[in-house]
């Protein structure tokens, strides 16, 4: 009776082995063996798989997507080039100096698509991978909707960072009501030098960059050079506020704007600056707004000028019109608006209208300047 017992028991596993479907596939099945990224920030990604089936596979398409603001989710598909075999290996690499590099923190999400010969298909489950700056032992400190990220100076060099970078936030949202609306990740090295070697292609003037489709920031603040750090924060900060404010297919903000909010949230306007357009406005030499409105001059003396009075527009508007006009302002222009259109259905007057009120503002004030000076002081100096 045993004996009939287990041979029963057999017959019934052996008919479970043959219908089960699993495990008939599990021979010869076309089937991923490893997947992996490696990065070499800031210029490599490189993808590899390895795949086997009973016949020639046949077909290996990697598909990855960039983390960032976007009108359309974009995927990038890449055909990969190998000769069929039933075991094959694949490798990949993104070159980032093609596109201009990707900024420290950014992600990437991929996954592999397989084929043999047969028609059977296999699709991997998606990845994510950080594209991070592991030259450096970061620390990082989290407020709000801020991350900071440093790796030179101790906690209160970060904090003290981290206050300013709030108090910059307050002082834009009181100028014009924008406020921040993703997270934002702040990268900061301990000097220029050290950003520089974080991008692909860096100026030799760059101290800070802002990657506004990404939420990201980096800047190279040495823990000596605070009180610039803290204006460079606050300038590259609304950059990326303003951007995730008026992000549209459509139009982008007239740099005059754009730069001067970003001046104008710094705080007062720097003496160099102060110069250059107390200069120009004595010899009538003033850049008109419509060429302000297009991305300023390399020479350093105009560019210079021009954040200047880029500044001065800005302050004109807030102080004369207040918060709640430039606030209007920046949402019509999140809806695409043309420059000459969103200023007249603000304010009423277009670029040119802007620029010849703007002109009058400024000569008047710089004539009650020299008047409030007692005449003795005139000649010493002041």
């Amino acid at each position: 009776m045993i004996k009939k017992a287990s041979l029963l028991a057999l017959v019934v596993c052996l008919f479970l082995f043959v219908l089960s479907p699993s495990l008939v596939q599990a021979q010869g099945e076309l089937t991923i063996l490893d997947s992996s990224v490696q990065a070499e920030f800031p210029y490599k990604l490189n993808f590899s798989l390895s795949a086997e089936s009973d016949v020639n596979i046949t077909d290996i398409r990697l598909h990855y997507r960039v983390d960032q603001m976007s009108f359309a989710q974009v995927t990038s598909e890449v055909y990969i080039e190998f000769m069929p075999a039933t075991i094959v290996d694949a490798n990949w690499t993104w070159d980032m100096r093609k596109i201009g590099g990707l900024p420290p923190g950014s992600s990437v999400d991929y996954w592999w698509t397989v084929e043999d010969a047969k028609g059977d298909r296999v699709e991997t489950a998606p990845v994510q991978v950080k594209f991070d700056d592991n030259r450096y032992f970061w620390q990082s400190l989290t407020e709000g909707k801020v991350t900071m990220c440093w790796y030179k100076g101790d906690g209160s060099f970060a904090q003290e960072l981290m206050v300013a970078t709030h108090q910059a936030l307050a002082r834009l949202a009181e100028d014009t009501g924008a406020e921040l609306e993703k997270p934002v990740k702040m990268y900061i090295y301990a000097n220029a030098q050290d950003l520089q070697g974080a991008m692909i292609y860096p100026q030799e003037w760059t101290g800070g960059v802002t990657f506004t489709r990404y939420g990201i920031i980096a800047i190279g603040i040495a823990p000596g050079n605070l009180d610039w750090g803290k204006r460079a924060i606050a300038h590259e900060l609304t950059h990326l506020v303003i951007h995730q404010m008026t992000f549209n297919p459509y139009n982008d903000l007239p740099t005059w704007l754009d730069e001067g909010l970003a001046m104008h949230t710094e705080g007062m306007l720097g003496p160099e600056f102060t110069a250059y357009l107390n200069g120009a406005i004595a010899e009538n030499s003033l850049i008109s707004v419509q060429s302000l409105s297009s991305p300023f001059s390399a020479y350093a003396e105009e560019s210079v000028l021009s954040y200047a009075q880029s500044y001065s527009l800005v302050d004109f508007l807030i102080t004369n019109y207040g918060q709640g006009k430039m606030l209007e302002l920046l949402n019509i222009f999140r809806g695409g608006s043309s420059y000459d259109g969103a200023l007249e259905r603000v304010y009423g007057f277009d670029m040119d209208g802007l620029d010849a009120l703007w002109r009058d503002y400024v000569t008047m004030s710089a004539q009650l300047s020299k008047e409030e000076v007692p005449p003795a002081l005139v000649g010493a100096g002041y």
